[in-house]
């Protein structure tokens, strides 16, 4: 995506509000008061990238079974990074999606809890962010603060996100 497109794109945290394409939110509430995202029209394309279970249109690919998330730019895996996903109760949904915000300082009423450097791709308000690394999640993909910071910078709006569990 030309990046000056995708800079425009990004949601911008601006005085406890988000300003995006699709509409205005809080930024400390629940994923279900976020902007509304695009219908996401992800579908995974090109020639898999050796040692994930994910295609060159990745952006973010997600591997359930090893519980390692990796970065891509344009094919080649630039950073490699441990995970901990939801329980059986609240897994972390299969597919492909499409990056549809972000927030820094997000959190979520619905749990009570702090959600930082999060990167929404999911419905549900599934996310990348900053999370216990020991205590599963409710479906979001908890990292450590390093790998959260980096996804976040890393990721734009309409970014590809791949989540596979392969047997």
């Amino acid at each position: 995506m030309n990046t000056l497109l995708r800079r425009a794109l990004t949601v911008v945290v601006t005085g406890g509000v988000l300003l995006g394409g699709a509409g205005l939110a809080s930024a400390a509430g629940d994923a279900s008061e976020a902007p509304a995202p695009p219908a996401s029209t992800a579908t995974p394309s090109g020639a898999a990238v050796p040692g994930t279970p994910c295609t060159a249109s990745a952006d973010a690919c997600v591997d359930l079974a090893s519980h390692t998330a990796w970065l891509l730019d344009d094919g080649e895996v630039t950073r490699a990074v441990p995970f901990l996903d939801g329980d059986p109760r609240s897994p972390t949904p299969v597919g492909t999606f499409a990056v549809d915000w972000k927030a820094q300082n997000y959190h979520s009423r619905e749990f009570d809890a702090d959600m930082p450097f999060s990167v929404f791709f999911a419905p549900g308000g599934i996310a990348f962010h900053e999370g216990s690394l020991e205590r599963p999640s409710a479906g979001c993909v908890h990292l450590g603060k390093p790998d959260a910071v980096a996804f976040f910078d890393a990721l734009e709006v309409g970014d590809q996100v791949q989540v596979r569990r392969p047997s």
